[in-house]
């Protein structure tokens, strides 16, 4: 059974072996992109108190950030420092490149716990917690070639609408889709 926790910057072991072990695969839901890694413990800190302000609905947000719930998934085995077995952030708003790639939901798995049920575990809590926050529906998007991750979803329950960039969009819960958001606004 997994969990979700906050990141936490006594954890940086874990988390710098379950982001080697991605390699230059896609960290959905991590945080960071590509290139903007923290190499050394005190930029870690850093990026761990910097997600946790991104929480915070009072914390104001640069230009075309919106807040964003960030976890590490991880299994009831957690003492002793992991496995950290992926990320998973929720969105607590939608962009225009949000609503069109990303959803509120992202997530990524490290490949040695992949194909063990981890990743439908971790999209039903991120879930949970968007449905929480008060959103509804909540979009949840994976690339057009990722069958696994649209298994993940379909499985889940997710209702496929469309297509935009190789993106499938997928949604969850019972209310209507918002429009999509006119560039600079979220929705």
């Amino acid at each position: 059974m997994i969990h979700l926790v906050r990141p936490d910057a006594a954890r940086h072991r874990a988390w710098a072996e379950c982001l080697a072990e991605i390699g230059d695969g896609p960290a959905d839901g991590s945080g960071f992109v590509s290139g903007d890694v923290p190499t050394g413990l005190d930029d870690f800190r850093s990026y761990v108190e910097n997600r946790a302000l991104m929480e915070d609905p009072d914390e104001p947000m640069a230009a075309g950030l919106v807040h964003c719930s960030f976890r590490w998934i991880v299994d009831d085995e957690w003492p002793g420092g992991g496995p950290l077995l992926g990320f998973l952030a929720v969105r607590h708003a939608l962009t225009r490149p949000l609503w069109d790639a990303h959803g509120h939901v992202g997530y990524s798995v490290r490949p040695s716990a992949r194909g063990r049920g981890i990743a439908g575990e971790a999209l039903r809590a991120g879930l949970a917690e968007a449905t929480d926050l008060g959103t509804d529906p909540v979009l949840v998007t994976c690339h057009r070639d990722n069958d696994a991750s649209r298994r993940v979803l379909e499985k889940a329950g997710g209702r496929l609408e469309n297509v935009i960039d190789d993106h499938l969009r997928f949604w969850f819960g019972d209310g209507a889709p918002p429009p999509r958001p006119a560039e600079g606004a979220t929705v």
